[in-house]
């Protein structure tokens, strides 16, 4: 029986051994497990800035937006205000032949007035002419009493 053990000093150096390599899996397990928890808050911070940026980017695309949606109104106004220029542009030429056609009927209206002050004053003359007349005829009457 003797012979089937091996001798005690080594067992123990063997044991020894065994609980040095224990000890060293144990080491290296935990720095592992260091390295483990190392890459996994890298990996929540890589996580982290990637749902910044996406929030960052949203953020962006709404401003984009917003800038689009207000360029629109201004492009809009800007027809608007080109539509309004035209009607008064449009409405300033009408203006303008209303006045002309205005100008042309006052002076079509001074030129009837002018006519016909002209007309009055023949018939004045006439009249004036036939008092004359009929004063002359009178006063012959006058000098002759037959």
């Amino acid at each position: 029986m003797a012979s089937d053990q091996p001798p005690a000093e080594p067992r123990a150096e063997r044991r020894e051994v065994v609980r040095e390599i224990a000890e060293q899996g144990r080491r290296d397990a935990e720095q592992d497990r260091g390295f483990t928890e190392e890459q996994r808050l890298a990996a929540e911070s890589a996580r982290n800035e990637d749902e910044q940026f996406r929030r960052l980017a949203e953020e962006a695309r709404e401003v984009r937006d917003q800038h689009r949606q207000a360029l629109e109104a201004v492009r809009q106004e800007r027809e608007q205000l080109r539509e309004a220029g035209e009607a008064a542009r449009i409405a300033g030429e009408d203006a303008r032949e209303a006045a002309e056609a205005a100008r042309h009927a006052t002076l079509e209206a001074v030129h009837a007035t002018a006519e016909s002050l002209e007309a009055t004053l023949e018939s004045m003359k006439a009249i004036e002419e036939m008092r004359r007349t009929l004063r002359d005829i009178r006063d012959l009457n006058k000098l002759d009493p037959n």
